[in-house]
């Protein structure tokens, strides 16, 4: 792409330098801002699509709409929103919950969480879409934000940090460069998603044949008797989940006290794709308070745990013992002379048992499964030299696939690398763009 004949400092460090004939002004002088809210005296019946924080993400937009009546609507359930509207999360700003409003319905209400921002005549809607999105811009709400655990800019604060002031046809002509090329970017971040999905897939597929068939496909197949399972290997064993456990434990009880650091809690939210991932949740207890939150059990490395409810039936092992254990996990230890730990975790990981999962999970709001309903499970029981082998063979098999994904990942990783690079430049002038 071309550059501006001439440049000037913007005299804003972030921002550098902007095109000659670009001006700087505040936000506040371009848009006006949280104009329309729903009023206490609003029909209780009237019935709102109601987007919170946690519905929008910076490149997919608004995912989720929960309809509801304004009577049973939360309190933050206020701002009016209107098609061109920007809606900037003003509370947690590092989460990036910012995106335009699009084809809006005529009850779509937003979070008081969010700033909306409606631009004003000579500021095309677009363009304030992407300005706001731009990394330079993220990073003066995220940096001009207060507090450390949840960070908020007010948005009065918000309102004002620059923008910058060009001709109209000019923004235009960005806005619909960074349509047409975000377009592409992103039908190209859809293929690599639906890739992962196939390589999902796979891995399910992979895991549940090797833990319900065997390794040997000309071994001799018998009825398990069990409609989840159907044929099963003829020398395997069906047994009740509980019976081939040496403990099953729940960690229900009261939420124990969080604080800053102390012992890593392991909660639901870690326990995903086999794996516990440390980054996706980091809650403490105090050291002194552990005893009385693993009073049922200390962990022990190679045990499996298996979350009951948001998500339900994610599994992994324990891979170090200075932890905590939260609500919403169970512990297992099968029987040494029984059940492989490996193959336990592999074997709740398959589709024949989460589909089991799912029919005994009871919930309306979120399924989930109670410890006494696991006596209704099944557990198929290979010989344990046979067991350690699918599970050998298993751990290899899903490395592969986990390393395709990775690079599928790191693919997707880049792409959005660069869509947020291409808005920046875009937006703040170090690329020339033109209507032509």
């Amino acid at each position: 792409m071309n550059r501006y004949e001439k440049y000037k400092d913007s005299g804003i460090a972030w921002l550098g330098e902007v095109p000659e004939h670009w001006s700087i002004c505040r936000l506040k002088d371009e848009v006006t801002f949280n104009d329309e809210v729903l009023g206490d005296k609003t029909d209780t019946d009237y019935e709102i699509l109601y987007v919170d924080i946690s519905s929008v993400s910076l490149i997919e937009g608004i995912i989720q709409k929960e309809l509801m009546t304004f009577e049973n609507s939360p309190s933050r359930a206020r701002r009016i929103v209107k098609n061109g509207d920007v809606i900037v999360s003003t509370v947690r700003t590092y989460l990036k919950a910012i995106t335009q409003i699009q084809d809006a319905e005529d009850n779509l209400i937003v979070s008081t969480g969010f700033a909306v921002l409606r631009p004003k005549e000579n500021l095309f809607p677009r363009f304030l879409g992407y300005w706001v999105q731009s990394e330079n811009m993220i990073g003066a709400i995220v940096s001009n934000s207060v507090g450390v655990s949840y960070p908020a800019i007010n948005a009065t604060d918000l309102v004002r940090l620059p923008i910058v002031k060009l001709p109209l046809k000019e923004q235009t002509a960005i806005a619909h460069y960074l349509d047409t090329k975000l377009g592409e970017i992103d039908a190209l971040i859809d293929k690599q998603q639906t890739l992962l999905e196939k390589l999902a897939e796979r891995r399910t597929a992979v895991i549940t044949h090797a833990v319900t068939k065997g390794l040997n496909p000309a071994a001799p197949m018998k009825n398990s008797g069990v409609e989840w399972l159907g044929d099963v290997p003829a020398h395997w064993d069906v047994s009740p989940f509980k019976l081939v456990m040496n403990s099953i434990i729940d960690y229900r009880g009261k939420t124990p006290e969080k604080t800053n650091s102390g012992v890593f809690l392991i909660t639901a939210r870690n326990i995903k794709n086999g794996i516990i991932d440390y980054t996706l949740s980091q809650e403490f207890i105090d050291e002194d308070n552990y005893e009385e939150v693993m009073r049922r059990g200390l962990p022990k490395l190679g045990q499996v745990l298996m979350t009951t409810e948001a998500p339900l039936g994610e599994v992994a092992q324990i891979d170090r013992t200075d932890v905590a254990l939260a609500q919403r996990v169970l512990k297992f230890d099968g029987k040494k002379d029984k059940l492989d730990n490996r193959f336990l975790k592999y074997f709740i990981l398959s589709k024949a048992f989460q589909a089991s999962l799912y029919k005994f999970a009871t919930g309306s709001t979120a399924l989930g499964i109670k410890s006494e309903r696991l006596s209704y499970l099944k557990s198929l029981l290979p010989p344990v030299t046979e067991q350690t082998a699918i599970a050998n063979y298993l751990d290899q098999e899903t490395a592969k696939i986990d390393r395709l994904c990775e690079t599928v990942n790191q693919t997707i990783g880049r792409l959005k690398e660069y869509r947020t690079a291409l808005i920046t430049q875009a937006v703040t002038g170090k690329i020339k763009v033109t209507d032509e």
